[in-house]
């Protein structure tokens, strides 16, 4: 079997919790930095874990070496 190639953007943006779940980042995290509270950066920087099985799914299939 061939390796299977990553999907460079999908790898950058997504990452794997240590009970496996598929975690994201937030949005707007770099424009207009300065306007934004303390507490809104605060989460900001939190990750989500990703929902709806067909999301999870189309993650797995293009970075399937997600650390």
């Amino acid at each position: 079997m061939p390796k299977i190639k990553t999907h460079k953007a999908t790898a950058k943006r997504f990452h794997l919790s240590g009970s496996g779940k598929v975690m994201r980042t937030r949005g707007p995290k770099s424009h207009l930095r300065r306007n934004k509270s303390a507490r809104t950066k605060r989460a900001l920087a939190e990750m989500l874990v990703v929902e709806g099985r067909t999301m999870v799914t189309r993650v797995r299939r293009l970075a399937p070496y997600l650390k």
